[in-house]
């Protein structure tokens, strides 16, 4: 696959330095999800400016949606077989953007908490494969490392169980759980899972799941 021309150009130090970090393991991350599918196709809930699109997604048909008009512009001329679309991702998601392809891939990577995008996923009207793979950039272990799980609403339910102080040395256990619960909104269980912690103080959570599910209609 095209993909793993791209994953030999960031071992080989084309890739700037900047990005050597956190950008280098979420496109190591991806190819590997990637290889749970025959065919993927892609959703890209938070496009950028397209830099996972060239290391992870050439070789694939996808969506991609960006709040950002300067940003989608530019995915949109890099990407011009895709459909892309300048909006808000999570009413674009709750409305099912996207259902013109069988989408079977989703790549959720917003600045802060994903789980507002996560539910909005799990919650749109759309027809559903029996196999989803879903990759994640959470970066809200941040807010939990300075004690404020307790303020955060996408927490409450894990400060309640685990304790405020808890929930940063446990969160990625607590990403797991809260991600299966979303997802079997769409009825889909955890088949499999994989994730860790990055970046400047280990403040940014990656993740992937495999989710499979039976009949294909929500």
């Amino acid at each position: 696959r095209r993909s793993c021309i791209y994953a030999r150009n960031i071992w080989s130090g084309i890739m700037p330095k900047r990005d050597n970090g956190t950008l280098r393991r979420k496109v190591n991350l991806r190819l590997r999800a990637l290889r749970e599918l025959e065919v993927p196709v892609i959703l890209e809930t938070h496009a950028g400016f397209g830099r996972l699109w060239h290391y992870c997604y050439q070789a694939y048909d996808g969506v991609a949606l960006e709040f950002d008009p300067v940003r989608i512009s530019s995915v949109a001329r890099q990407r011009p077989t895709w459909a892309c679309y300048q909006v808000d991702c999570i009413p674009a998601l709750r409305a099912g953007i996207g259902t013109h392809l069988p989408i079977n891939f989703v790549d959720i990577d917003p600045y802060g908490s994903p789980w507002p995008v996560v539910d909005a996923l799990f919650q749109g009207q759309r027809v559903w494969p029996e196999q989803l793979v879903v990759v994640v950039n959470d970066g809200l272990r941040q807010k939990a490392q300075r004690g404020g799980a307790w303020d955060t609403a996408d927490l409450e339910g894990a400060v309640q169980r685990y304790g405020n102080e808890s929930v940063y040395a446990r969160y990625l256990e607590i990403a797991q759980g809260m991600f299966a619960d979303k997802a079997a909104q769409a009825e889909y269980r955890l088949s499999r899972w994989t994730g860790y912690y990055c970046g400047y103080g280990q403040q940014m959570t990656h993740y992937a799941a495999v989710l499979t599910r039976d009949g294909g209609v929500k």
